[in-house]
């Protein structure tokens, strides 16, 4: 049986950034996944500011923004109409590309196999992982970051409590402008006139030379509105919306139309000593929140950065040490304002009562007068100092942004 520090099963976007750092970091360590390179598959396609701001602090923030291309600026849209024209700090970048290029940051001290965890037998010391190809591994800790597939965390008896099945749908595509080269916007966020729409909100960002789209709704899977999206989806979209042709010019849909159902769980049972669950495999977050990625990279920067050391420095790895990293205060702080925000942005977004209409208004209002205030300032004339200092920001801006691209 072959003896190591760390196993982690599943190597999606969780998986490869856990052993990229605890790689770097000296740590014995074994990944297990099935795909030699990532495939695709439509989660994360995008990061903003604070989510860069927490990869930073997993050491792997300039190989992503080196692969991600970064928006420049994003027009906001509401009933209809640009309230907004805001500076960027978003990045895009599709799920496998990002998944990869973190995986090409793993050290060659640690060993990915390709193959699929099958089952567990933990303890308060060592755990032994039996693979899909037959070989034990004996480690001190296992990482259980394979995502939705529950089958190893039902082996170790726990259960999957589901708190809102299809709570969303996300659907992706790329949009091309007609009859000239691109569009007039950086990226666009473009949000709903009626509640009666059922969607939270569509968001343009540049991926490439590619414009991206990624429509969040609130709709059953049996919804005939989605086969319409996925046999004529230029139809519907602009049908749905008509103000968004009017803002973004004429402009069709291509290449496939992916439409992906998420269902708000939790994961029970998870107190157990030499395992832990990080990503999707604790519990699910809702992407039209826009928090999946916070969550997974807040999991696996404080269990790397803070609690995977302190493990190891001593013997043992009981009930007591693992649940150190589910109460801590940074992590179960953003588990709940993932949860909160997924509830909060649905009855913000299809909500028909009073209260959750003139939240709506008041939004609308708030961020009226705050793009108004920006329209003023821009506008405004501005002298000497002040005046070169602007110019030198722009300037450092277009350089950051040729750069990145």
């Amino acid at each position: 049986m072959r003896h190591t520090d760390i196993v982690i099963a599943g190597g999606g976007l969780a998986g490869s950034t856990a052993a990229a750092m605890l790689a770097r970091d000296g740590f014995r360590v074994v990944l297990v996944d099935p795909h030699p390179v990532y495939p695709p598959d439509l989660r994360c396609e995008k990061l903003d500011g604070p989510q860069v701001a927490i990869l930073r602090r997993t050491g792997l923030a300039d190989a992503v923004l080196r692969a991600g291309t970064f928006d420049g600026g994003c027009w906001v849209a509401r009933f209809g109409r640009v309230i907004e024209k805001r500076g960027g700090d978003q990045y895009g970048i599709l799920y496998d590309d990002l998944v990869n290029t973190i995986r090409a940051e793993i050290p060659d001290s640690a060993e990915i196999v390709n193959a699929k965890v099958n089952s567990i037998a933990n303890g308060d010391d060592r755990q032994t992982v039996t693979l899909s190809t037959g070989e034990a591994i004996s480690a001190r800790l296992v990482i259980v970051a394979n995502g939705l597939n529950v089958g190893l965390r039902h082996g170790l008896g726990m259960t999957r409590e589901d708190v809102s099945p299809c709570h969303s749908i996300t659907i992706a595509f790329d949009l091309k402008p007609i009859g000239r080269s691109h569009f007039d916007f950086p990226a666009m966020t473009y949000y709903p006139k009626r509640a009666s729409d059922r969607m939270a909100y569509i968001t343009l960002f540049p991926i490439g030379a590619t414009m991206r789209a990624n429509f969040m709704v609130y709709r059953d899977m049996e919804d005939p509105w989605l086969s319409e999206m996925r046999h004529r989806p230029t139809q519907a979209l602009f049908a749905l919306m008509p103000a968004l042709r009017r803002i973004a010019g004429e402009a069709e849909v291509v290449g496939p139309v992916k439409i992906r159902p998420a269902d708000l769980y939790v994961t029970r049972g998870h107190g157990q000593p030499g395992v832990v669950l990080v990503g999707d495999a604790f519990g699910t977050s809702c992407p039209a929140a826009g928090t999946g990625t916070s969550k997974v990279f807040t999991d696996v920067e404080r269990l790397c950065n803070v609690y995977v050391p302190q493990w190891f420095a001593s013997e043992g790895m009981g009930v007591e040490k693992i649940g150190a990293f589910y109460a801590d205060p940074v992590k179960t702080a953003c588990d709940r304002h993932s949860f909160e925000k997924a509830f909060t942005l649905r009855s913000m977004s299809i909500d028909q009562g009073l209260t959750w209409r003139a939240r709506r208004w008041s939004r609308f209002l708030g961020r009226l007068a705050i793009g108004a205030v920006r329209r003023g300032v821009s506008a405004a004339p501005m002298e000497g100092p002040a005046r070169d200092g602007v110019a030198a920001r722009e300037r450092a801006a277009a350089h950051l942004s040729l750069h990145q691209r």
